[in-house]
């Protein structure tokens, strides 16, 4: 098994500091058109962010486990040296793009994934906001397993991918360099992907490149002043909620589906998914109307009025009395 380090654990430190200078920076340097922090707000990403940590460790365990068992399975194997981690990386990478892509487009992945968007807020503290039901990210990284990738490295590799996105979920960044802004995620992107705006909605997917989504055809720049959120905000700061308001939505439309064709829609379709609107009756034509009697006509192109009988005519010679 391969000793690799807790990016994570290790990574702690600099979270810390790195939130707290951006909250000094908020007060000093305030910019009004920001979403800056809200004390509710922030404290609510942290404890989300806690509570997933008790929660993966209770995930992990069905999940190593279908992964040992893969890995035993698989006669492949892809071994832990200095140019190997840079691949699996961006492996890892890949996959990961179509992870967050699918966790945006099926509604039972969106119900996890969305206490990350849930926030109308954009700062450090919003990439602290993780969920607590991360058991349906694993089946996206089987084909690494597959190939040979062992656990503990793919382990590594996520928690790295974790790691470098905690720096893009802020406003104080403008823009990067050219050349890096091509490659690279970041804030700028992830503010687009954050955004509930229509055209900025379902973007910017990439977690450390956004080359995949320049490929994938997801890209969208920023150019909008993004309004972070969700399109229907859940207003609540109750972690509870906040962990499970989608998946009691969900219930909800389920048991009042017409049908199992409309009961998988609402589990496996898009988030904003309808069913289609049902035909309704044919329209039913008015009864034929029976047309007034009419009375012939006396004059026609081939009536003629009757001639009036005519006067005898006097003898010559007599006339009429008057």
């Amino acid at each position: 098994m391969p000793n690799l380090p807790d990016v994570v654990l290790w990574s702690i430190p600099a979270f810390v500091v790195l939130t707290v200078i951006e909250i000094i920076s908020v007060r000093v340097h305030p910019d009004e058109d920001a979403a800056g922090y809200q004390t509710k707000d922030a404290a609510t990403s942290v404890g989300m962010g806690l509570g997933s940590l008790v929660f993966d460790l209770v995930w992990k365990i069905p999940i190593v486990a279908t992964y040992t068992a893969i890995y035993e399975l698989t006669p492949l194997r892809v071994p832990v040296l200095w140019w190997t981690l840079p691949l699996m990386l961006l492996a890892q990478d890949f996959f990961y793009y179509w992870s967050h892509r699918g966790h945006h487009v099926i509604r039972v992945l969106w119900a996890c994934h969305v206490v990350h968007h849930s926030s109308e807020k954009f700062n450090l503290t919003t990439a602290l906001r993780q969920p607590w039901t991360t058991l349906t990210v694993w089946p996206f990284y089987v084909p690494l397993i597959a190939a040979g990738v062992h656990p503990a490295a793919l382990a590594f590799c996520s928690s790295a991918n974790l790691v470098y996105q905690f720096w893009i979920h802020t406003e104080r960044i403008d823009r990067m360099p050219r050349w890096f802004e091509f490659v690279f995620n970041t804030p700028s992107h992830h503010r687009v992907h954050h955004a509930s705006q229509g055209g900025y909605l379902d973007r910017n997917f990439g977690g450390i490149l956004i080359v995949w989504d320049r490929l994938f055809g997801s890209f969208v720049p920023e150019t909008d002043r993004p309004v972070y959120g969700l399109t229907k905000n859940i207003n609540t700061f109750n972690p509870i909620k906040v962990a499970t308001h989608e998946y009691v939505a969900i219930a909800k439309d389920v048991r009042a589906a017409a049908g199992w064709r409309e009961r998988a829609g609402r589990v496996f379709g898009g988030p904003g998914w309808q069913p289609s609107a049902r035909p309704g009756p044919p329209p039913t034509e008015p009864p034929p109307t029976e047309p007034a009697p009419t009375e012939p006509s006396p004059t026609g192109p081939t009536a003629t009025a009757p001639a009036s009988p005519a006067a005898p005519a006097a003898p010559v010679g007599e006339t009429t009395a008057a």
